[in-house]
């Protein structure tokens, strides 16, 4: 039976996890959108300290799960988030447990940036000071880079500007588990390498991430376990050296891949590149009615 999100009531301030502690649980994980079922029993745990990537073709269902998770579609089987279902808590309460980075980050208004990544501040309002609140935009400011800009109208940035934005007001929620759909994908190689590492950063301070990826490369060098989704379904899930092999990415790419160790021992995926020639079409199955000799040309 799918799950939809509880009744709002007085929010429950959330008690950090211990290190090592399960963070995020999912068994037999099913979503369906407008009638069509996109992922379907997907079985995973997070851990206080780690960070999980999630990796898969376009259409696998990444972005799908990843919203399951934050709460914002109905799904069957579990999803546990600090030890309840994610579909209990009310809205406030998981504002207070988990933060998402979503790939569409738009505003109808022209706030600052400043005042965006207030906002990130709001679940904790009349939990945390004035002063505290100060204390962590500043800081989330700075990390992102953005403390430079922070005047200016959201509306006026570049798709990298808002990124690290929209990053930053999901940092200062301050949440046991940071959810990020692709924070990477508008950014220079700079900005993608700075943002990974604050994430892992965030992890290895006893948090759990989940960051939805394209780039396998960044999954291998960052991401402590790895979940390989296609067409759906779970294709594997475990450490980087156990998920991403040769064979399976692939087979699940549809398209050869080598996957090489570097002089410090992180993994390097490589496309098979055909350089000056096509790949081979796919073949066509054999039809015994089929005769060459009478077919019609034009």
């Amino acid at each position: 039976m799918s799950r939809v999100i509880g009744r709002p009531r007085e929010a429950a301030v959330p008690v950090r996890s211990e290190f090592g502690a399960a963070v995020v649980t999912a068994h037999g994980v099913s979503v369906s959108l407008g009638g069509t079922q996109i992922v379907s029993g997907v079985d995973f745990t997070v851990r206080a300290g780690e960070m999980l990537a999630i990796i898969g073709p376009n259409g696998a269902g990444k972005s799908t799960l990843l919203g399951a998770l934050a709460g914002d579609h109905a799904y069957g089987g579990s999803i546990m988030l600090d030890g309840r279902e994610v579909s209990a808590w009310s809205t406030r309460e998981l504002a207070l447990r988990r933060s998402v980075l979503r790939q569409s980050n738009t505003l109808s208004f022209p706030f600052n940036v400043v005042d965006v990544v207030k906002m990130g501040r709001a679940p904790w309002r009349s939990i945390t000071t004035v002063a505290e609140d100060d204390r962590i935009i500043a800081q989330e400011l700075l990390r992102s880079d953005t403390f430079r800009f922070a005047e200016r109208a959201f509306t006026s940035l570049s798709g990298g500007e808002g990124a690290r934005v929209s990053l930053a007001r999901a940092m200062t929620q301050r949440t046991g588990v940071l959810l990020l759909d692709e924070p990477t994908a508008a950014l220079d190689i700079n900005y993608q390498e700075q943002v990974l590492a604050v994430a892992r950063h965030y992890a290895r301070q006893g948090n759990g991430v989940v960051v939805v990826l394209h780039d396998l490369a960044a999954a291998a060098a960052y991401a402590d376990r790895v979940l390989l989704l296609a067409e759906g379904g779970m294709r594997a899930f475990g450490t980087p050296r156990e998920v991403l092999t040769a064979q399976a990415l692939s087979e699940v790419y549809g398209h050869p891949v080598r996957v090489l160790e570097d002089t410090d021992g992180t993994l390097m995926i490589v496309p098979v590149r055909f350089a000056d020639e096509a790949p081979a079409p796919p073949s066509v199955p054999h039809d015994p009615h089929h005769h060459p000799d009478t077919e019609e040309t034009t």
